[in-house]
């Protein structure tokens, strides 16, 4: 009896530890991912209908266009599975705090369409930080009128499905320095959050279980913020709720300042610091993260400001690491990406890469530009690639598909292109020669112009500060960046952390009228009568020397191709780190990559996990064992 006992137990404790060993990692994933986690990677991309709900005026007053059915189609049907609408409704209320009717509708209707092309939509109250902003100062008036907003919104809804979401408040604020945290900012914030998590839930409905979406302080994602809010969604203690922040990326690469014209180390890092971050405080803890907003910073003033083969890396880099995360990202568009007139979009390789993410990365290369100069020797040129785990299958030069061996050569991720097919595309004018289309075996291809140029030449000029421009022969380069310094020591114009100056802000190139145009901005923070060298930085690797001088109004200009070192001025690059302060962070804050989720450590616990199941079933046959073993001792005795 007993050996017939052990028999069975220990067969089945075999099965058992089969069973745990081979599917536990399965059933786990799937129990550990959670309802609310699934639904966010569903969203997985989205997209802001910008500038539109959310202009202070009138839908249109932002410049775009009335938005309609047949955009909202188009997103959804070109692989957008969510859609963030912006919103500002403070003065769309009256003196009672009633919300227009007529606009209330107009929002539903653009919901509706949203619902019906099978997309998530998540609906927000935006630049009603405007008024939100004197919470210091007029803090039941504020929470009133929010109060009031909220129970109308949330009523008008309540039988909505759950695929719309609320957000209760975009980028909330108390102060004119984005950067302060006190904890009467924090007290605020949990005001406006506990206020708008209680009338949602409490207007019935579908309301009950709706997704709401919290954010941060400016929905920011340093260190402390994100933890306030986390302590906010924990003593909620609901299911049913999404921590949301936005990113724009490394800032001095994001506005093109202090140097960092490239999608470099510092700016990745930047992505895995930041986003790692957030995963570690919220996903890893079980709670859904939308990034509610990217893109970079400089497409406000000029969407040429960081160099286009530069954006596309960081976008690829940016939706791939938040994907890996499990963090769904949400493209802010005020009409910069997405031509809502003709449903096109301005940069396709840019939307090719987003739709690219949900699927695995795209491959990129060290530039989406090769320069050939006009009077030089040509010889083989190499590419460096950044294959992502693709592979280059083919290789286009416009129409013409080239072979490899002949026309060019694979060395790993190193791409050769004979000197033969350069030397035919250089006959001609100066510009664009052609387009080399790299390729993969999955993602879109990668399209490198290959431009002969000569050197840039720069003209003396004698002009107002406000009209200050200086003519140039761009001679097919383009403008990188600018270094400003006075000729006696020191860096010159708006922050002089660094002497390489924002673009846009500073400065920028105008190639249609074959000008660079220095800004007022620029010239109220130089000395007058100071010599100031400039150094243009093209991205062929050309470095043009210029001299300005400020006298009262007017500014003189001359061109000079002197070797600023003669001259004893220090033009040594800013260090790596110099630019906005990362944000500090406790000890266990993750580093670059190490903030993915460790495999290791998992399978470490999935190993220790089956040892105690194994170790239990074995306890459980010991004791069995002396049980059958004392029943049979107990017979013999009778």
């Amino acid at each position: 009896m007993i050996k017939k006992t052990f028999s069975k137990v220990a067969a089945l404790t075999l099965i058992a530890v089969f069973l745990f060993t081979y599917l536990m990692p399965i059933g786990v994933g799937a129990e550990s991912k959670g309802k609310m986690q699934e639904y966010v990677e569903s969203m997985q991309p989205g997209w802001n209908l910008g500038n539109t709900f959310d202009a202070t005026g009138a839908e249109t007053s932002w410049g775009n266009p009335l938005t309609t059915k047949e955009l909202i189609d188009t997103i959804a049907y070109q692989g957008f599975k969510s859609i963030r609408i912006p919103v500002t409704w403070g003065h769309r209320m009256d003196d009672e705090h009633n919300i227009n009717p007529q606009f209330l509708e107009r929002v539903a209707e653009v919901v509706d369409w949203s619902l019906d092309a099978g997309m998530y939509v998540m609906l927000n109250m935006h630049h009603d930080t405007s008024w939100i902003y004197n919470m210091k100062t007029e803090e039941e008036e504020v929470l009133e009128k929010f109060s009031a907003a909220w129970t109308q919104i949330a009523d008008y809804f309540k039988d909505y499905p759950d695929k719309l979401m609320f957000e209760g408040i975009n980028e909330p604020r108390f102060d004119e320095d984005w950067g302060r945290d006190t904890q009467e900012y924090f007290d605020y914030l949990y005001e406006l959050n506990m206020s708008f998590y209680n009338i949602s839930r409490g207007s019935g409905g579908a309301n009950d279980t709706r997704p709401l979406v919290l954010t941060t302080i400016t929905s920011g994602h340093s260190m402390e913020r994100i933890r306030k809010l986390k302590e906010t969604i924990e003593e909620l203690d609901d299911d049913n709720i999404i921590a949301t922040v936005h990113y724009y990326g490394y800032w001095p690469f994001s506005v093109n300042i202090g140097g960092s014209t490239s999608f470099d180390d510092q700016a990745r890092r930047d992505i895995e610091s930041n986003i790692g971050r957030v995963y570690k405080m919220f996903v890893e803890d079980g709670i859904p993260v939308v990034i509610g907003e990217y893109g970079l910073l400089g497409f406000d003033n000029d969407i040429e400001g960081v160099q286009g083969g530069e954006v596309l890396k960081y976008f690829e880099y940016a939706t791939y690491y938040n994907d890996l995360m499990g963090i769904t990202h949400m493209l802010w568009d005020n009409g910069q990406h997405f031509d809502r007139a003709n449903l096109t979009w301005y940069n396709d390789s840019l939307y090719q890469i987003i739709a690219q993410s949900v699927n695995g990365r795209s491959s990129t290369a060290e530039s989406d530009m090769l320069f050939i100069k006009e009077g030089e020797e040509i010889g083989d040129r190499s590419v460096n690639l950044n294959l992502n785990g693709n592979e280059l299958v083919g290789l286009k030069l416009d129409d013409r598909q080239l072979s490899q061996g002949e026309d060019y050569s694979l060395e790993e991720d190193i791409l050769v292109l004979s000197k033969d097919i350069l030397t035919d595309i250089r006959a001609g004018d100066l510009g664009v020669k052609a387009s080399l289309y790299c390729q993969f075996d999955s993602g879109p291809d990668w399209k490198v112009d290959i431009i002969k140029y000569n050197q840039p030449l720069l003209k003396d000029v004698r002009r107002t500060r406000d009209t200050f421009m200086i003519p140039t022969q761009f001679n097919s380069d383009r403008l990188k960046t600018m270094e400003a310094v006075y000729v006696d020591g020191g860096n010159a114009g708006p922050d002089d952390w660094t002497s390489y100056k924002e673009y846009s802000y500073a400065f920028s190139p105008v190639y249609e009228y074959n000008i660079v145009k220095l800004t007022e901005e620029f010239f109220d923070q130089v000395n007058d009568d100071q010599e100031i060298l400039l150094k243009f930085h093209f991205w062929s690797g050309e470095v043009i020397d210029y001299r300005i001088t400020k006298s009262g109004n007017w500014i003189d200009g001359v061109s000079t191709q002197e070797d600023p070192s003669e001259n004893g001025t220090d033009l040594t690059p800013p260090p790596e780190d110099v630019g906005e302060e990362p944000d500090k962070v406790d000890g266990d804050e993750p580093e670059g990559s190490d903030t993915q989720p460790d495999e290791d450590k998992n399978q470490l616990v999935l190993a220790i996990g089956i040892i105690l199941a194994v170790i239990l079933v074995a306890a459980f046959i010991m004791w069995l064992y002396k049980k059958e073993k004392k029943k049979g001792c107990s017979v013999r005795q009778v």
